[in-house]
């Protein structure tokens, strides 16, 4: 285990030191927690625990920053606990071995932490650092963030002062992040009768796979293929051919673009040789489509055994359902140009033995458009004869042109590195977009140093980026206005 407590800046990585040694993944946070407490008690910081595990610390403006507006400095304990197959390692119970390797930290063979244990460790340092000039300051730190991000979730309003957040949890130095997506997850069910396979049917399976999919979010702008929408134009153009359905599959969570779609479709034996002419001139023509966007896809089909089919009234109506069924960018934002604004992912459908459940994830960092496409979709599975529900909803946090603290951060950034920050926004969930909907009147940013692969062993931290994070971070508490 290297001693990243050498590094610089000091303060900052040896927090980072003491948050590595005690476990603390998600859902599992009591040591983090204790550990944060005591650190409170030991430095004589006011501070107080929720029902949702947030801590909120609070420390009084250096001498003469008294009439400054309120700072609160937000990150989450929680980390997500990811291995290798080989690693001998118990996340409940054995620290994260650090190893300094070059310009980097990372763990062994383990994720390290750094998503968001570098956000926690920095404000732990900014509260017992010595010479840093502040205005009244406050600390948030959630709990439960990976996982559904519980803290944010359960935080009740009017338990913080300030009005302007620094959330310390994006992972490229450099970038200021202004804005994220909201989401909430639809499923769909409904139920069917299967019947026999009609006389004189034979059964194909027809497999799409080979596409890139991606995180149904941040990859949704690239027009991929949706490997259930693919497939269900593959069911439309065997609809002359009087097909019928006897299972349908594909994707496999509500967050992920689908990359594998299967199903089993019968066909009047008289029928099939003109069917599989049409498969195959369909299988042409998406290749071409995407021929750029998923290069590998592979449509192909076989023959298999089938007993029962969807009822052909159920098959039309779910199909037309799917095909109709908003997916892909729906809006582009006006405020960042080049972002998308609002999207719906439809990543995974199950049609087999009776059941039907369909899931979809729509996003958007404006909440009324969200809103109305969580709306939509009710509406069209409605129409299907489907019972809807929604689940994990989080609201968007939309993106304000260049607001005061934005413009704080940037001069601050161009003072400090002699160029402009980047103004980002990602078009999936940060902890901002709940919180700024408790605390409408914040004012918030969100910034941190590079950190490569999280969630993931290979993650890692850039030793010199989160020295230059700290600078950023102290400076911008030392420039902040007078309320």
């Amino acid at each position: 285990m290297s001693d990243i407590r050498t590094l610089h800046p000091q303060g900052l990585w040896q927090q980072f030191a003491d948050i590595c040694a005690i476990p603390h993944p998600s859902h599992h946070e009591e040591k983090i927690t204790q550990h944060i407490i005591a650190f409170c008690e030991s430095n004589k910081l006011d501070h107080s625990l929720d029902a949702s595990g947030n801590i909120i610390i609070r420390k009084p403006a250096t001498a003469g920053m008294e009439n400054r507006r309120g700072v609160i400095l937000q990150a989450h304990m929680d980390m997500v606990p990811e291995k290798n197959s080989d690693k001998e390692h118990d996340f409940l119970t054995d620290p994260i071995e650090t190893i300094i390797d070059g310009d980097w930290v990372r763990a062994n063979d383990t994720t390290l932490g750094a998503d968001n244990g570098i956000g926690v460790a920095a404000a732990m340092a900014v509260l017992v650092a010595d010479g840093i000039e502040h205005g009244p300051l406050e600390v948030l730190i959630t709990s439960n963030e990976e996982d559904g991000m519980g803290g944010a979730q359960g935080l009740e309003e009017g338990k913080l002062q300030g009005d302007i957040l620094f959330n310390l949890d994006t992972e490229d130095e450099g970038e200021i992040y202004v804005g994220c997506a909201g989401g909430v997850r639809i499923q769909a069910e409904d139920e069917y009768t299967p019947e026999a396979l009609p006389e004189g049917y034979t059964a194909r399976t027809l497999t799409l796979k080979g596409l890139s999919g991606g995180h149904s979010g941040c990859d949704i702008h690239l027009y991929r293929g949706n490997a259930i929408k693919l497939m269900v134009r593959a069911v439309k153009v065997l609809e002359p051919f009087d097909v019928r359905i006897a299972s349908f599959n594909g994707g496999k969570l509500f967050n992920a673009i689908p990359r594998e779609s299967f199903a089993v479709v019968a066909l009047p034996q008289e029928q099939v040789a003109q069917a599989e002419a049409a498969l195959d001139a369909f299988a042409n023509a998406i290749a071409n489509e995407y021929k750029l966007a998923d290069p590998e896809l592979n449509f192909t089909w076989a023959a298999t055994d089938t007993a029962e089919v969807m009822p052909a009234a159920t098959q039309q109506i779910w199909m037309n359902t799917l095909h109709v069924c908003p997916n892909g960018v729906l809006r582009m934002s006006d405020v960042i140009e080049g972002v998308t604004e609002t999207s719906a992912n439809l990543g995974v459908t199950k049609i087999a033995e009776g059941k039907i459940v369909v899931q979809v994830l729509p996003r958007s960092m404006v909440n009324s458009a969200q809103d109305d496409t969580r709306r939509t979709l009710h509406s069209l599975f409605a129409l299907a004869g489907a019972k809807v529900t929604d689940n994990d909803g989080y609201p968007g946090w939309e993106p304000v042109k260049n607001s005061p603290v934005q413009q704080l951060v940037q001069d601050v950034h161009q003072k400090l590195f002699n160029k402009e920050a980047v103004f980002k926004v990602i078009h999936a969930g940060l902890e901002c977009g709940l919180l700024g909907k408790k605390y409408p009147n914040w004012d918030m940013v969100s910034f941190g140093p590079t950190i490569q692969f999280p969630h993931s062993p290979a993650e890692r931290a850039h030793i010199a980026s989160v020295g230059r994070f700290w600078q950023l971070l102290v400076a911008a508490l030392a420039e902040v206005p007078a309320a």
